[in-house]
């Protein structure tokens, strides 16, 4: 990717006498310093809160990392980026107003944040200029993220592969009687072994029969319940190459479906059939789509079972702006991103999903993943 060339475009839209960026899909778009794997609880380094990236209209980014975050992660081998280390015994504060002194800022400067900006950071840049006036750096971002390139595509495709490459070794192991747990594993595993850092968000599954009770949320709950059959399995989850986001999504049925399942299948599949046609460059706006693709699952009756917009955008972040979705206006241009991910879910009864990243075309959406059109089948 040619970072130097997104720096200066955003040094030239930037609004602003000063600009942070915390380690965020925002400075790794910007910059190429790479995220690591999230943790569910925080991590922290004496001097946390000044990790990131700051630049103005007439200077590169100065990277700010305590000594823990750069050595151990790795991030002092990074090339092509200015980098003030602090000390493990440093005043953060200090370091960050001599950095600010050097891009002589005006009074009551304007700063842009982004919004993945953590609130510590903000109460210590308060302090040190008390008359700065924040904005955000995100939405000058978002302006350029919405927009793909072909090789930005190129690395999507390939976190696609990787996906499905998982996902067609999953399926040999899928046994009844499984736990929804064991399924999550294996997936979690394979992503892994074939090339992702991890999965791009927490693995989930969707499992509903007459016999299996539909459950949201309450992982500890439902993550031991045995898959006995009949009963509908949704996979959805995602592989993460090169900073880009997958999301992915495919139904299985442990034991022969019944026409009322193959009904509901069948369904969802022609819905993102109808969305995907739908997507095209300077033609429709966002809830157009979503509304062609409803319509299918809306006329067969199934309309209340489609409980969540139609997609998302989708890169370097799995959730993007704008939104397949009732009240979102916005024009699909091409080089755009979304999911396309119907579904059908149903407390009662056998459920249905699909889901693949699609790029906006003049004549129509254009998936990235095509394996898997047929309802998968474990006996």
């Amino acid at each position: 990717m040619d970072y130097s060339q997104r720096l200066i475009r955003f040094r030239q839209r930037l609004d602003a006498d000063l600009a942070f960026f915390p380690i965020s899909s925002d400075l790794n778009y910007l910059t190429g310093v790479p995220r690591d794997v999230p943790n569910f609880g925080a991590v922290l380094h004496p001097g946390a809160w000044l990790e990131g990236a700051w630049i103005t209209p007439r200077h590169d980014p100065v990277l700010t990392l305590p000594r823990m975050t750069a050595e151990f992660g790795g991030l002092e081998r990074l090339q092509g980026v200015q980098m003030r280390v602090l000390g493990d015994w440093d005043d953060p504060a200090s370091l960050v107003r001599d950095i600010l002194k050097g891009f002589a800022l005006p009074p009551k400067p304007r700063v842009a944040v982004s919004h993945w900006t953590e609130g510590e950071t903000l109460i210590h840049l308060q302090a040190i200029l008390p008359d700065a006036v924040f904005v955000s750096a995100t939405d000058i971002l978002r302006k350029m993220r919405v927009i793909k390139s072909e090789e930005e595509a190129a690395v999507m495709r390939e976190a696609g592969r990787i996906t499905e490459a998982a996902f067609a070794d999953v399926i040999p192991l899928l046994k009844h009687g499984m736990t929804e747990l064991e399924v999550i594993a294996e997936v979690d595993y394979q992503l892994k072994k074939h090339g992702s850092l991890g999965p791009s968000f927490t693995t989930s599954l969707y499992n509903s029969g007459p016999n299996h009770e539909l459950i949201f949320g309450d992982r500890e709950k439902k993550w031991h319940r045995p898959l006995h059959p009949p009963v509908s399995v949704l996979f959805d989850f995602g592989a993460v190459h090169d900073g880009f986001c997958y999301d992915y999504g495919r139904t299985v049925s442990f034991g022969a479906p019944d026409p009322a399942f193959q009904q509901v299948y069948d369904l969802v599949m022609a819905s993102q059939a109808a969305g995907i046609a739908a997507m095209k460059a300077g033609q429709v706006t966002a809830e157009q789509v979503d509304a062609a693709a409803r319509r299918v699952i809306a006329d067969a009756g199934f309309g209340a079972e489609f409980r969540h917009r139609l997609g998302h955008g989708i890169g370097m972040d799995v959730h993007e702006p704008p939104f397949l979705t009732k009240g979102d206006t916005t024009v699909l241009q091409e080089g755009m991103w979304f999911t396309v991910e119907p579904s059908i879910m149903r407390y009662g009864g056998f459920s249905s999903r699909v889901e693949d990243v699609v790029v906006v075309r003049p004549g129509g959406g254009e998936k990235l993943t095509n394996g898997w059109q047929s309802l998968i089948v474990i006996d």
